[in-house]
C-alpha cells in the first residue's frame, strides 16, 4: 500500500488545533452568539486534531477516512453559501466618469 505511506492529512495537525482554539475563544463565541444566536460547535475541530495525531502515530486507515470525510463535508458546506456580492461580467457603462462625491443632493 504505497498510497497509505505517502498520504498526508489535508492540513497540518497544528492547524486543526489552532482552529479548535480559535473556535473556543471568547471573541468567536461572542461573535457567533451575536450573529447566529447560538454558540459554535467546535467538537469536529478537536476530533479532526485527534484523528490527525492518531494517523501520524499509527497510520490508521479509520483516522484517514474520518479526516477525508470531514474535509469533504467542510467543502460541501462552504459551497452551499451564496456569495455576498453579485459578481459583474463587465464594468459599468459609465465607469470612466468622475464620481459625484462633492455635489450635494
Amino acid at each position: 500500500m504505497a498510497d497509505e505511506a505517502t498520504w498526508r492529512p489535508p492540513r497540518a495537525c497544528d492547524d486543526y488545533w489552532s482552529e479548535w482554539k480559535h473556535c473556543r475563544s471568547i471573541r468567536n463565541l461572542f461573535h457567533n452568539y451575536y450573529t447566529y444566536g447560538e454558540a459554535p460547535t467546535c467538537k469536529q475541530w478537536k476530533r479532526d486534531y485527534e484523528n490527525c495525531r492518531e494517523w501520524e502515530k499509527t497510520k490508521s486507515s479509520a483516522a484517514k477516512d474520518s479526516l477525508c470525510k470531514s474535509e469533504r463535508e467542510r467543502i460541501v458546506e462552504k459551497q452551499k453559501r451564496a456569495p455576498v456580492w453579485n459578481l459583474r461580467k463587465s464594468p459599468p457603462v459609465d465607469w470612466y466618469l468622475p464620481l459625484d462625491e462633492g455635489k450635494s443632493k
